[in-house]
């Protein structure tokens, strides 16, 4: 049901409000088309008994669209205009220095309009608002969540959801806290973020499936603006489109010059897309062009390799995580590029959980080849010492890195089949070499990897750890997803070009600093 007079009273209160900021300070805060169709659906749309039907409203929007004040334009009416008496509404963030960027917006509405200030008491040292004539109270909170049992909330208005370092705050503000209140609302707000295992992509999701009609919740209110991933983000039609205050808070020529930058600066280009165009990237940094590497997908026929020399890159990772064995081949000719054919795993009877956890499809690759699983609920490391000898039987390897961490069984076993094998470090040390040899070699085309798909997820989340000389590493803490495979691939690939008849290419010219 929708209730038409609802919806007008929240959009009269919010528009009674002045903005505070800039050159639209003083001025009233007249609700965009995007932000009083939300105000109007959110507020307007009820049950049969008249209370609101959505308690939760997830809204993602690229930044400068104009969260903050329509963040607290919504807390300041939970607080005063809901007809809830002893309403508590809280403000939530990462931390409570964010928490209060929409808390001050809040109070600097109040400070211009007359109304609200002669019945609001400000108790600033705590930053709460007290709505003196039902006793109802707008205060911000810090992110320790074990403090915040047993709160009775109306309200809670969560900024930049993205940037929470935990779930703890979240499940704790939204899960029960408003059980005893006959309509509460969790007001989520946020731009796109990077971290696919936190709680904000957990709700992304779920707003998406929503939207696209894969899920059903009838009290769950999702609006994204965004472009989909692979949308050209240089259009500005596009930009329009994940921006609906575009020429209104936020002009053409800022974005034109934010994309600018973008394109000369590989490094901005994964913030443009994430706080421009609200694309929730792999990481903050993208280390790897993709676009660079699936110019590389040239075919790689297993068959056409047997019987060719080539090296071996293990990451045994846990024993419950993604394992990867890459092998790599080097150029015989100066017309031949090196080929990567890489093998991975994950235990068979977890995968169902990982997909569901982790958004990825493994099953669909598990279907294709692509990825094997072996039997239980952890990797059997034994299964994987056969495979890799019957590996061994069709080409020839000449030597095996692995990683010294939980690898001395393994490395005693394929040492007693025959195996060469080469202990190689994570650090800088070992790392950097190869990682920026593999770079180079992508982008002169010089790699052939027949366009693996797990190959090129791990590839596509790797974040770089740079330190004060320049060498770089993958760095499986900061990348948000797994980079196993991609991992095993540059310690295959240091083994292969540092064996090269021909030298190794770092002694003729020395390390690439970057």
């Amino acid at each position: 049901m929708f209730d038409e007079a609802k919806a007008k009273r929240a959009i009269t209160f919010i528009e009674n409000l002045k903005h505070t900021k800039g050159r639209w300070h003083g001025e009233p805060f007249k609700l965009l088309p995007w932000q009083e169709e939300l105000v109007s659906t959110l507020f307007g749309t009820v049950k049969e008994n008249g209370y609101r039907q959505y308690n939760t409203c997830y809204c993602e929007v690229p930044k400068k669209n104009g969260k903050s004040a329509l963040a607290a334009g919504i807390a300041l009416y939970l607080t005063c205009g809901d007809g809830e008496w002893a309403a508590e509404v809280y403000g939530c963030a990462s931390d409570r220095q964010q928490a209060s960027i929409v808390f001050d917006v809040a109070v600097d509405m109040v400070d211009q309009c007359p109304a609200l200030k002669k019945r609001i008491k400000p108790i600033l040292s705590v930053k709460r608002l007290v709505y003196l004539p039902t006793n109802s109270y707008y205060q911000v909170l810090s992110a320790e969540a074990y403090t915040k049992h047993g709160l009775n909330c109306h309200g809670v208005v969560y900024d930049e959801l993205h940037s929470t370092p935990s779930r703890e705050l979240f499940d704790v503000m939204t899960k029960g806290s408003g059980d005893a209140r006959t309509q509460p609302l969790f007001f989520l707000i946020t731009t796109a973020g990077s971290d696919r295992g936190s709680v904000c992509y957990e709700q992304h999701v779920k707003a998406k499936s929503l939207l696209e009609g894969r899920l059903v919740d009838p009290t769950y209110y999702p609006v994204i603006y965004g472009i989909p991933e692979d949308a050209d983000w240089g259009d500005e039609k596009n930009w329009y489109l994940a921006n609906p205050s575009l020429d209104h808070t936020i002009t053409l020529d800022k974005v034109k010059a934010a994309y600018q930058s973008a394109k000369e600066n590989p490094v901005e280009e994964n913030l443009f897309r994430q706080l421009r165009l609200n694309q929730w990237t792999k990481q903050d940094v993208r280390w790897m062009p993709m676009d660079k590497w699936d110019a590389c997908a040239f075919d790689v026929d297993p068959e056409d390799l047997i019987g060719r020399e080539c090296y071996g890159g293990l990451d045994l990772s846990s024993t419950s995580d993604l394992t990867a064995f890459v092998l790599v081949f080097p150029p015989r000719t100066e017309e031949e590029k090196y080929i990567i054919l890489p093998y991975c795993w994950i235990p068979e009877d977890n995968m169902r959980i990982r997909i569901r956890r982790d958004h990825v499809p493994y099953d669909a690759w598990e279907k294709t080849g692509d990825l094997l699983t072996t039997e239980g609920n952890v990797i059997h490391y034994g299964f994987i010492e056969e495979f890799i000898e019957k590996l061994g039987e069709k080409y020839h390897i000449l030597e095996i890195a692995f990683d010294r961490w939980g690898a001395t069984q393994m490395v005693q076993d394929l040492e007693g089949m025959g195996f060469k094998v080469v202990p190689f470090g994570q650090g800088y040390k070992d790392m950097s070499p190869p990682t920026k040899e593999l770079m180079k070699l992508v982008l002169e085309k010089r790699i052939a990897h027949g366009g693996h798909p797990v190959l090129r997820w791990c590839m596509d989340n790797v974040y770089v750890r740079k330190d004060p000389a320049g060498n770089i590493k993958m760095d499986k803490e900061k990348s948000t997803e797994k980079i196993d495979v991609a991992v095993a691939s540059v310690m295959a690939l240091d083994r292969a070009i540092r064996n090269e008849t021909r030298g190794s290419v770092y002694d003729e010219r020395g390390l690439l600093v970057f």
